[in-house]
This record gives C-alpha cells, sequence and structure tokens, in this order.
C-alpha cells in the first residue's frame, strides 16, 4: 500500500475509533523517517481560539525534528456520511511550506477520489517566489540546526 493510501486508510480508522457518531475529523501527516503523525482539531467552547486538524501532528513532527512529506485532511458530517478530504486552508499552507514547496497535500475533488499535489501546485504564486531559494533554505537549515 501505498504513502498516501496508507495514510487515507489511518485517517478512516481513526475517526471511526475517535469519533464513533456524529462530527468526525482527522489529519494525518507523514514524515521523511516513514512516520505517520495523526491530529484532531482543538475543540474550545470559543471557536475564535481553535486550530486547524493539521496543527497538531504539524507541531509534533517540528517537536521529533521530522521532515514532513505529505498532510491530508479527512472529516465527515456524521457516522451516516462519507468520508471527505479537505485542501489545507492558506494558514496550513504557510505552516507546511516550513518543509518546503514539494510538501503533498491531499486536496478536495468534485467526485471525491484521492487526490496529492504538492503545495508549489496548489499555491503557484506563494510570495517566498519573491526571495532567492537559497535565502528561504538557509533559514530553515538554521531552524533545524538548531533544534539538533
Amino acid at each position: 500500500m501505498d504513502i498516501e493510501q496508507n495514510m487515507y486508510r489511518k485517517a478512516v480508522e481513526f475517526i471511526d475509533h475517535r469519533f464513533p457518531s456524529g462530527w468526525g475529523g482527522v489529519a494525518v501527516i507523514h514524515t521523511e523517517d516513514d512516520k505517520y503523525l495523526i491530529s484532531v482539531a482543538l475543540e474550545s467552547f470559543n471557536s475564535s481560539v481553535g486550530v486547524c486538524m493539521e496543527t497538531g501532528a504539524m507541531c509534533e513532527a517540528q517537536k521529533y525534528n521530522e521532515k514532513v512529506t505529505h498532510c491530508l485532511c479527512v472529516t465527515r458530517d456524521d457516522e451516516n456520511s462519507p468520508f471527505k478530504v479537505l485542501s489545507p486552508c492558506g494558514v496550513c499552507q504557510e505552516r507546511l511550506r516550513y518543509w518546503g514547496e514539494d510538501v503533498k497535500v491531499g486536496v478536495t475533488t468534485k467526485n471525491n477520489t484521492l487526490k496529492f499535489i504538492i503545495l508549489k501546485e496548489l499555491q503557484p504564486y506563494h510570495w517566498t517566489g519573491a526571495y532567492p531559494k537559497e535565502e528561504l533554505e538557509h533559514y530553515q537549515n538554521v531552524d533545524v540546526a538548531s533544534s539538533k
């Protein structure tokens, strides 16, 4: 089973376990060291302080100094509804960009098929295009080097 299919399977299984009834949603992140990190949205009485499903898994990747290669968000409206893939919001695209423009992300499709594209394809006019690639890589390497 390939990485993307495995991520989807893990997401569906986790939703069924964590959210046996009603709405459910999770994010699965795959890392270069072949780890799968799973997270859910932070629930709060005040919706303005909530965070996206991917945030927890991204924090885990940072904590363990893991390079993210793939990200997938899966949700369902209730236990009788089909599962849906959600494209990452703009904030999560920015967060994922830390690991480079070639991170693969699951995207929403009209026929609800599993499809991954790279961030560069999802956001071809990203602001980082205004800077030399070496300059951006320098800042990324400084952060990674300082955490070891």
